[in-house]
């Protein structure tokens, strides 16, 4: 079944397909990025392809050479170059640069799990040479095609546990679930960072996820956390900053413009799927049975709120807000005439209102409750 999952950004992913320019796709390892291009060449062009793989030594050696008339000799008689996990070539944005400037009407793909290097090596050679697109986990966007109302409904208890990474639906088995998801975080999830230099041993890593893990939502002292693991405050910093570059994590800052008593140093973190949340602190026991569900609903509502802003272009920036005697937002939107402050409530019988502080401060402001009752406008 994941296999005929629409994935929402085909559409723009074929338009940004052009001669000269490379089309970039970032995302997790397992969010079906390759899938993604095998669906586009199969179905969705007719081009002479050449296709390479960065993981692949004879491939990556196929690129060394930095010549033009190398590039010309390998790309003979294609018009589309792809190459999947990027990130693994030395050297792959001057290559590129290189390519698309020397080759008339050449077409190219890639594909990267990990943004420090890719963004890195692309970014300076590739300024107006490229078009860059993300994929994420399933979206409910995307459920949503092969779902009624009802299932959906029925469907969230599942998604809330093991979130939306396509493979898991070839699995009926919550017990098979499970055992993939713990796959991907011993096989995939730390691949990129521990190719990173200078980092040695997962094991850190791995730790600071699950505190990161227990506190979703929350905000978090880096100075507590290098207490806790044994590590500078600045390790910490750049191993939180390495997780975002791999799309596990992403980071909420504090909102403030008016009040002096609004906090504004800490962040707040939240996973980019459930799934992988749940794994990392081996939890995968049922809503009624654990303590955590606001914490999941947040993350959840959170991750596919960003989604949504990615797919559906919309231009806002995140925050959270809170204040010294404890008022708060769980979820702040900042357009650019506009300001949109959310509550996330598991429970719909809990009522919420607007933080009288932010009320007064901001009397321009919007303000929801997001709740089981309408969450589904929220993410889609």
């Amino acid at each position: 079944m994941a296999n005929f999952y629409q994935r929402i950004v085909l559409e723009e992913f074929k338009t940004k397909v052009v001669p000269n320019k490379v089309l970039i796709l970032l995302g997790a390892r397992r969010v079906g990025k390759t899938r993604l291009i095998k669906t586009y060449l199969e179905t969705h062009t007719d081009a002479k392809y050449l296709q390479l793989n960065g993981e692949d030594i004879n491939d990556a050696t196929l690129l060394q050479e930095r010549s033009v008339a190398n590039y010309k000799r390998l790309l003979d008689g294609t018009n589309l170059l792809v190459i999947d996990e990027a990130q693994n070539i030395p050297d792959i944005g001057l290559i590129l640069k290189l390519i698309v400037d020397s080759i008339e009407g050449i077409k190219v793909i890639v594909t990267g799990s990990s943004m420090f290097d890719l963004t890195n090596n692309l970014g300076e050679p590739l300024v107006g040479r490229k078009n860059t697109l993300y994929l994420y986990p399933l979206a409910q966007m995307e459920f949503n095609e092969f779902e009624n109302y009802k299932q959906t409904t029925e469907n969230l208890e599942q998604r809330l546990l093991f979130g939306g990474y396509p493979e898991l639906e070839q699995y009926p088995d919550w017990e098979e679930k499970k055992d993939y998801l713990f796959e991907i975080i011993n096989a995939y999830l730390f691949k990129d960072i521990l190719v990173f230099e200078g980092i040695k041993n997962s094991d850190k890593i791995y730790d600071l996820l699950r505190m990161i893990a227990f506190q979703v939502g929350k905000e978090v002292s880096l100075q507590e956390l290098g207490n806790q693991l044994q590590l500078s405050k600045n390790t910490v910093e750049k191993y939180l900053d390495l997780l975002t570059k791999v799309f596990i994590l992403f980071k909420l800052e504090g909102y403030s413009k008016n009040l002096r008593k609004e906090i504004t140093k800490s962040s707040r973190w939240y996973f980019y799927d459930n799934g992988i949340r749940n794994a990392i602190i081996n939890n995968f026991n049922r809503l009624d049975n654990r303590t955590d569900v606001g914490d999941l609903w947040e993350n959840y509502l959170a991750a596919e709120r960003i989604k949504k802003q990615q797919y559906r272009k919309i231009r806002v920036r995140n925050y959270f807000w809170r204040t010294y005697d404890q008022q708060e937002l769980d979820w702040l939107e900042e357009g650019t005439d506009s300001l949109a402050g959310f509550e996330f409530k598991w429970n719909e019988k809990r009522k919420a209102k607007i933080p009288t502080a932010f009320g007064k401060a901001y009397p321009e402001a919007t303000f929801e409750v997001i709740n089981k009752g309408n969450y589904l406008d929220f993410i889609m």
